[in-house]
């Protein structure tokens, strides 16, 4: 690597007000694997979140030093760290897996971060585990570097996400198709509990050691319902807290998992491999693969490699998510009633509350995105129809939303963004023209100037994005010359990506048709 990041100052504790805890080992050896970090040849430094490192309490002794890399290459072990594998199951692409769990990552630790509540510290790529199942446990560069782009950035917008603490190139090649420079990424998250997680136990019919990881993930996430029993199923309903704290724990999971496919959508991002093993407890985006976000807007599009079906499309995500909350109440059955038939009536009525959740966050968030402070029912017409300008004139869906905030007091002629150069004639013309003055007559009932509401929509619509071929290009650098320079200034254009910055109008621009990557990979 050819370039440091660059140092950003930030006050960091030393290494004796360092607090790790491990509570994830109290619960049953059935749910992980002690597993230490395999040694790489070289740790050099690709990345470093000082920011974050502070926020967790990250001795300043190992950023960006040699300690710290050898730390977070996986070379050595601190005292404050006891490497664990975890165990988990999950459903691919609709196919159950029973055996899966960290086949290339290690937990360290949990830490408390500066707002009060723990947060896991993972190597990923860091080496084989006992859940490797013969893979080599590694991960190459361009993965890894895609993953801290990507999740930073929805970190900046305000969905929820794993964060990117570390990047260490490891000295050593990674061979996939081709030979490619290896990495180990660190990331950090509220937890590593998925769905697949209680897939995996449920399976092996433990159900003491699952009621522990139910418990373990009430207390962590959702700890107001540890007061509840776990025998009454009585009073469960989709729209009042459940009596029963393992109903309770179904109905929070699939209202956080609700509210982040509506996000997810309302940013055009596709996740590409929405697996229950990548589906997280926590509510926030986890296992950032063949992921891209979308730009001329197409409402099938997909981007994994291997999704040659279309399951995880982009307009397929919200039915995926209730498909994989459907998997989630499965698991829990055995403790939410002994009534096998009751444990399934009470689960299944929060399960199918679920289509109807996406929906009010989705209208909520793509409402705001038009202005339009507390959408109703009677604006999602409104919202299907902008949409359907984007597909049929194939626009990039991050500029059609930015841009039209320069259209509240407009009564001329659309921006060019709303048409296809191609095109000759004035029907997309008219067509905007027509969805214009519908959209104008609306806002008019906005208890706010247009000024305020066009301040609005900037605040919610990004600029700029990590577009698919940006993060290629900066790929590229990286493999062919070493050089994360361009990394370095890929992740300042996203520092504010809502803030104009005449600097970094190169990252607001779509691909060129021989700049355009449509297919991603995962890594492994």
């Amino acid at each position: 690597m050819s370039e440091r990041p660059p140092h950003q100052a930030e006050p960091a504790p030393t290494g004796s007000e360092m607090h790790s805890s491990h509570q994830f080992m109290a619960l049953p050896r059935l749910c992980y694997q002690p597993s230490a970090p395999q040694p790489v040849n070289q740790p050099q430094w690709v990345a470093f979140n000082q920011p974050l490192a502070a926020a967790l309490g990250i001795p300043k002794d190992l950023w960006l030093s040699d300690a710290g890399a050898e730390v977070f290459g996986g070379n050595h072990v601190p005292t404050w760290a006891k490497p664990i594998a975890t165990a988990y199951a999950g459903h691919q692409f609709g196919h159950f897996n029973p055996q899966l769990g960290d086949g290339r990552a290690v937990l360290l630790c949990e830490l408390k971060h500066a707002n009060g509540k723990l947060y896991d510290v993972q190597l990923k790529g860091s080496g084989v585990t006992p859940y490797s199942r013969n893979g080599d446990g590694r991960s190459p560069l361009g993965p890894v570097l895609r993953e801290y782009i990507v999740s930073e950035f929805m970190h900046r917008i305000g969905i929820p996400t794993t964060r990117a603490l570390a990047a260490v190139a490891s000295g050593e090649a990674v061979y996939r198709e081709q030979a490619e420079p290896g990495a180990v990424f660190t990331r950090v998250a509220r937890s590593h509990l998925r769905v697949g997680s209680f897939q995996y136990i449920m399976v092996r019919g433990d159900f003491d050691a699952l009621a522990a990881l139910a418990d373990f993930a009430i207390s962590r996430h959702y700890p107001e319902l540890a007061q509840l029993s776990d025998d009454d199923s009585s009073d469960c309903r989709s729209d009042e807290t459940p009596g029963n704290r393992y109903l309770g724990l179904l109905d929070r999971v699939i209202e956080q998992q609700a509210q982040l496919i509506s996000q997810w959508m309302s940013v055009g991002f596709i996740h590409g491999v929405m697996n229950t093993d990548n589906t997280s407890i926590s509510g926030e985006t986890i296992d950032y693969g063949p992921c891209a976000f979308m730009e001329s807007y197409r409402a099938s599009q997909v981007f994994s490699f291997i999704d040659k079906q279309g399951r995880y499309a982009y307009n397929q995500q919200p039915a995926i998510a209730h498909w994989n909350m459907a998997r989630f109440a499965e698991s829990l059955l055995p403790l939410i009633d002994n009534d096998k038939q009751a444990a399934i009536e009470f689960a299944t009525e929060l399960v199918n509350s679920m289509p109807q959740r996406i929906e009010a966050h989705w209208l909520r968030v793509m409402g705001r995105k038009l202005g339009i402070a507390e959408p109703g029912v009677g604006d999602k017409t409104l919202i299907e129809a902008f949409l359907a300008l984007l597909e049929a004139h194939h626009i990039d869906f991050t500029l059609g939303f930015r841009l039209l905030s320069d259209e509240v007091s407009n009564h001329s002629l659309p921006h060019q963004v709303f048409l296809n150069p191609t095109e000759t004639d004035a029907a997309g013309n008219q067509a905007f023209a027509h969805w214009r003055d519908r959209w104008q007559q609306r806002l008019q009932l906005e208890e706010t100037t247009l000024k305020d509401i066009q301040a609005r929509m900037n605040a919610v619509n990004p600029l700029r994005i990590p577009r698919n071929h940006v993060i290629q290009q900066v790929i590229d650098a990286a493999y062919e010359h070493g050089d994360l320079a361009p990394f370095n200034q890929l992740m300042a254009a996203l520092e504010n990506p809502f803030h104009e910055d005449c600097q970094f109008d190169d990252y607001t621009q779509p691909a060129n048709p021989e700049q355009q990557v449509s297919r991603t990979f995962c890594g492994t």
